[in-house]
């Protein structure tokens, strides 16, 4: 297709089986995998583009002291960063250390949608977990992981290897559903409680003022230390951008004995209401097409926290196929073109308007395993068959990608 960076991520369990050198050796067949990997890409002319983490804790953390729940993970988290950082990092020169910490905060430790499956009663269906605390905790932690990881980079290896580091974050845009005060005001929390919660502490070593107030005594706190730690631990921000959402206001406070992450921002959020879209109304619902918001949320960012160079580091088209769609429907996804073309044209208005977007990175190669979703969300430009040993098709949308690459 003639693209020239391709994005994977490091299997923590792959370097450290059993998640640190406590435990047991650097697997060198783990090292000998991604050696392999980096060197074919380059020997092809495609950057590597690394993510450290993006979700798949070693189960040994987990069952010693419950990941990220602990503030062990994060001693844990820089030796492994340090590991990678040392065995590849004299070929790759782009590094994130954590995939969407939002989204692993809210699906594994408020709604228990996604491994470890922990949360409150009423807010999903687990054996155990504090939907009201620990997705603040967990995200406390991550934060405080990759501020570590960043400070062994800085310190021990950019020098050296001349690559640079940041952290991936999804960013959905919100739309007031009104015009009301109210609408536009619970608006202004959710992007504190989904961009702020990140940012600020990543900028500004603290959290949003809004997140402080609501949570209170719920949200942990930094110590200065750590807040000098964090404040510019980047040299990028990935953005992995999808859709948009309509804000509705929920001003009454929620019952402090039975609350969580979502209801604490005292914002409802929809795709819909009452019939009325935000923006395509084709597709799988959670990925609704409204490439405006991408324009929007850079707008946003590049105004609200000094205008930080950005990679879009995913943003895609999802349809649902189990498997019994015809090849040649499944590989006629000229929706796929569609998207691309809209979120690409809405990308260079932004860039245009001065937002420093450096790369543009889609999601994904290949029909992949979508977590809770499995294999019937399909993000690929290749087409994979499942039931035929894996068989790899190209799509309507990567001959579409070839050709406007190659002009």
């Amino acid at each position: 297709m003639g693209m020239d960076v391709y994005r994977f991520s490091i299997s923590w369990s792959r370097i450290f089986p059993k998640g640190s050198p406590r435990h047991g050796r650097v697997n060198e067949e783990g090292i000998i995998y991604y050696n392999n990997l980096i060197n074919e890409l380059l020997k092809n002319g495609i950057e590597p583009f690394i993510t450290l983490f993006h979700w798949d804790m070693p189960q040994a953390l987990e069952d010693e002291y419950g990941g990220f729940r602990s503030k062990r993970i994060v001693e844990d988290f820089g030796i492994f960063a340090e590991e990678c950082f040392r065995a590849f990092g004299d070929r790759v020169k782009y590094w994130v250390t954590v995939n969407e910490p939002l989204v692993f905060s809210l699906g594994g430790y408020d709604l228990g949608i996604h491994a470890p499956g922990r949360c409150s009663a009423g807010f999903g269906n687990c054996t155990a977990g504090n939907s009201a605390k620990e997705p603040y905790m967990v995200t406390h932690n991550m934060l405080l992981a990759h501020a570590a990881a960043v400070k062994i980079y800085r310190t021990k290896y950019q020098g050296n290897q001349k690559g640079s580091i940041g952290i991936a974050l999804v960013v959905s845009w919100v739309v007031p559903f009104t015009k009301s005060k109210l609408d536009q005001r619970a608006a202004r929390r959710a992007l504190d409680f989904r961009i702020g919660w990140f940012l600020d502490p990543l900028t500004l070593g603290k959290y949003p003022d809004s997140v402080t107030s609501l949570v209170g005594a719920r949200l942990p706190r930094f110590t200065a230390e750590e807040a000098n730690a964090l404040k510019g631990s980047f040299d990028f921000l990935g953005y992995n951008y999808y859709t948009t959402q309509y804000t509705i206001s929920n001003p009454n406070p929620p019952n402090p004995l039975n609350t969580d992450y979502l209801l604490d921002a005292r914002a409802n959020l929809s795709y819909q209401v009452n019939g009325i879209y935000i923006g395509s109304d084709e597709g799988v619902s959670d990925f609704r097409s409204y490439p405006a918001g991408l324009r929007y949320a850079l707008s946003c960012i590049k105004h609200r926290y000094n205008n930080p160079p950005i990679y879009i580091t995913e943003t895609g088209y999802v349809d649902f196929d189990n498997g019994t769609t015809p090849l040649e429907q499944a590989l006629n996804d000229s929706k796929r073109v569609k998207y691309h073309s809209e979120h690409l044209s809405y990308l260079l208005k932004a860039i245009r308007e001065g937002a420093d977007v450096r790369g543009y990175l889609v999601w994904s190669l290949l029909d992949s395993f979508e977590w809770s979703s499995g294999y019937n969300y399909r993000f690929g430009l290749y087409h994979v068959d499942y039931k035929d040993n894996l068989k790899r098709h190209p799509k309507t949308s990567a001959h579409w990608f070839k050709h406007i690459l190659q002009r």
